[in-house]
């Protein structure tokens, strides 16, 4: 837990990052991209979220997260938004989230590979980086993610579908 000498967005932006999602643990609500604004005055705080799906079930538990969080800092009062315009896209995910994904065994979006000598999306194998993957369901652990299984080391996975 952070405790903040200063309450500014910077602080606040520090304690978001130690909030973990919690469906994907390994990487966290400000890697995800999921955190689109912080707005501070004074003591008080506001957080805007949008969630990777309008529907997502773990929004309720992130907003609690946020706002425990956050008072345990040191902020007053706390108030999270959801925004669902624009819409959330997996082009939020920072260079470090990706990272935390991929050390999580979940394959990032969008990775783009050469495929029998032209350009395609292929998805890596989280574990080896073969390219030789196959889809095995549309939705994996939750609705954001896609079941995969490598061809070459044998591995299921989950795809961070792209939106």
């Amino acid at each position: 837990m952070v405790i903040a000498t200063v309450l500014n967005a910077d602080s606040a932006w520090a304690v978001l990052a130690g909030i973990p999602d919690p469906e994907m643990p390994a990487i966290s609500i400000v890697d995800l991209g999921i955190v689109r604004e912080v707005l501070v005055d004074r003591d008080d705080c506001l957080v805007r979220l949008t969630p990777t799906y309008s529907a997502c079930p773990a929004l309720a538990a992130i907003e609690a997260s946020v706002k425990e969080a956050l008072l345990a800092a040191g902020f007053c009062r706390v108030r999270t938004e959801r925004v669902l315009s624009p819409a959330w896209s997996s082009d939020w995910i920072t260079a470090s989230g990706r990272d935390h994904l991929a050390l999580g065994g979940i394959a990032p979006p969008h990775q783009v590979a050469w495929i029998d000598g032209r350009s395609g999306r292929a998805v890596a194998c989280p574990r080896c980086a073969s390219l030789r993957t196959g889809l095995l369901a549309q939705f994996g652990g939750t609705a954001c993610k896609a079941l995969y299984r490598c061809l070459d080391c044998l591995e299921p996975f989950d795809y961070f579908k792209p939106h």
